[in-house]
């Protein structure tokens, strides 16, 4: 059973929050922040992924719509993970060019944004396409729908 639309957006919602959330608890003290002190670094690393969450619900629209071309209509599972490159691209166009995710002064290091988002995307790619499918079984046959 493919997800649809709904369930698509669903997992992304809740898997991508709950990983991102997790990685950015773990991992903000240990990122090159330079001069920003912990509650900065965590306003920064915590925007970055409310961004990341955001723009892919907006992703996967454009991605269903590509979709409707294809025979199968789904993607090769590589194809999901080198979603990774144009998703990061994006954020980090957006975090450089405006201050609406986070103001000039806070905007992390290109070594910190990559740590970051390499991480959650790898871990969130990983949970998707091997244990959701084994424990929320499911989850499958929804459609990829939890709700």
């Amino acid at each position: 059973m493919l997800p649809t639309l709904n369930g698509r957006l669903q997992t992304r919602l809740l898997v991508l929050g709950a990983v991102g959330f997790l990685v950015a608890l773990l991992i903000t003290p240990l990122l090159p922040t330079g001069s920003l002190n912990l509650g900065q670094a965590y306003r920064v690393t915590l925007s970055v992924l409310l961004a990341t969450i955001l723009v892919g619900l907006l992703w996967e629209l454009l991605y269903h719509f590509l979709q409707q071309f294809r025979w199968e209509k789904d993607w090769p599972t590589m194809f999901g993970l080198l979603t990774i490159l144009n998703e990061g691209l994006l954020i980090w166009v957006l975090l450089r060019g405006t201050t609406v995710i986070v103001p000039a002064q806070l905007r992390p290091s290109a070594t910190a944004f990559v740590i970051q988002f390499a991480i959650t995307w790898l871990l969130f790619w990983i949970l998707v396409n091997g244990p959701i499918r084994l424990v929320f079984h499911r989850w499958r046959y929804n459609g990829g729908r939890f709700l």
